[in-house]
């Protein structure tokens, strides 16, 4: 399992021109579930995302978590995460997981993280939609996240 957090001032994903999900100062997160992924595997994905240290204390050193600044956090399924890149210039998608077990890998991370920061600091993009995810990066501050 994937996830690539960016540190962000504000995020939102658009679908079908509606904009359906909308943050504020947190993490953006873009999820990608590939085939050997279990749900203990989004267990330890969330634990990690919602307790790495990427904002910075009082010395300006990120050394704070979400859970620590109580930020939102925006989940945005993103299958080409699960993408091999290795050779050629075409990505494959043999490792994905199939949209079934991906979505509900998914559905069980979010409710992880509803449950352990509350629903109102939680927003999701659309499982399976063609989505515009819009955001503010701070710092510029990305990591890529693996379980």
């Amino acid at each position: 399992m994937k996830g690539l957090i960016q540190r962000v001032t504000s995020a939102s994903v658009v679908v079908e021109g509606k904009t359906i999900a909308t943050i504020n100062t947190g993490l953006l997160l873009f999820l990608g579930v590939e085939k050997t992924d279990t749900k203990n595997h989004a267990d330890e994905l969330c634990k990690k995302v919602l307790n790495y240290r990427v904002f910075s204390d009082e010395h300006t050193r990120m050394n704070l978590s979400l859970m620590d600044v109580g930020g939102d956090l925006l989940v945005v399924p993103q299958f080409t995460l699960a993408a091999d890149t290795r050779s050629g210039s075409r990505p494959g998608f043999s490792f994905a997981a199939p949209p079934a077990e991906a979505n509900d890998i998914f559905t069980h991370f979010i409710g992880l993280v509803v449950a352990t920061i509350g629903e109102g600091r939680v927003a999701t993009g659309k499982f399976g939609a063609n989505m515009q995810v819009a955001l503010i990066n701070d710092g510029p501050v990305t990591f890529l996240l693996e379980s």
